[in-house]
């Protein structure tokens, strides 16, 4: 779906994005991980053809994407920030532009509103909306012509936890529906919930592109499992062979009630990888029990 080779970019003399190359497939969720700044919405923009750049290659629906045609922009659906949402206008009068660009019929408006959990809101103005629906709403704007490729920056950005699940569950049915999602965010929970790989991007370069889960087995320096025992102690043992009897007896006794491996969370392997932290310090540890 997506191929980027040796991109790079620079801004009056500063360079923004070295030698960035990756390929994403079709039907994949692929995370670009990095705090603010790292140079995230710029590649956004290089793999939308909003933006030149310096060097390196960029392919999009087996096209170089300076040559996209019409229709296959219309087969790239972009959510960045409050971008597509006018605040004088309804939800539904918001929906109408957009539908009229595409070539939509208005008939799609209501079941996208319905899919994004609008239903009841159609005759709000934008302008009184949460954050929150506000999100909701832009990711209507963006399903409305049913793209095939989306780019979502930091969708949930500054939501609550409750937001943040449901539109979690939005982004997991495009998914099923077959579409092709890039997802920039600096939310570790996130990233791994939602992502089949992420790439972590720091000060313009890629130092790491791989699953969520493999990516935190690959720095496990510690290797060892923690149990908590009914008793309240908790025993660290070496994650290894020789260790499943001392495991076995414990399970049989009832003595275990969570078992946890060492592996770090994605925050700790860009702060090892980077020695700068991402904004939010989310856990990805991996329950065995």
């Amino acid at each position: 779906m997506i191929r980027c080779n040796d991109v790079c970019k620079s801004f009056s003399g500063k360079k923004v994005l070295t030698g960035i190359g990756f390929d994403i497939s079709d039907g994949e969720i692929f995370g670009l991980l990095g705090p603010s700044g790292a140079g995230k919405t710029t590649l956004i923009k290089i793999l939308t053809g909003q933006l030149a750049f310096d060097k390196g290659s960029v392919t999009v629906f087996d096209k170089d994407v300076s040559s996209l045609s019409g229709e296959d922009k219309k087969s790239i659906g972009i959510m960045m920030d409050q971008f597509g949402v006018y605040e004088r206008l309804s939800c539904i009068d918001n929906l109408k532009i957009f539908a009229d660009i595409y070539g939509v019929s208005h008939d799609k408006i209501k079941s996208t509103l319905e899919q994004v959990g609008l239903k009841d809101a159609g005759s709000k103005p934008a302008s009184t909306l949460s954050k929150g629906m506000r999100a909701r709403l832009s990711l209507a704007r963006v399903f409305m012509h049913t793209p095939k490729l989306i780019f979502l920056d930091e969708p949930t950005s500054g939501l609550d936890p409750q937001t943040m699940r449901q539109i979690h569950k939005i982004i997991l049915e495009k998914k099923k529906e077959g579409c092709t999602i890039f997802l920039t965010t600096h939310n570790m929970e996130e990233a791994y919930k939602l992502c089949d790989r992420v790439a972590l991007l720091n000060e313009g370069l890629i130092v790491e592109n791989e699953a969520p889960a493999k990516i935190c087995r690959k720095y496990n320096h510690q290797k060892t499992i923690k149990l908590h025992l009914s008793s309240g102690e908790e025993l660290i043992i070496p994650h290894e062979s020789q260790s499943s009897e001392t495991v076995a007896h414990l399970l049989a006794d009832g003595c275990i009630e969570t078992i946890h491996s060492s592996e770090p969370t994605l925050e700790t392997v860009f702060l090892e990888l980077t020695g700068r932290k991402l904004e939010e310090d989310e856990a990805c540890e991996t329950f065995v029990l």
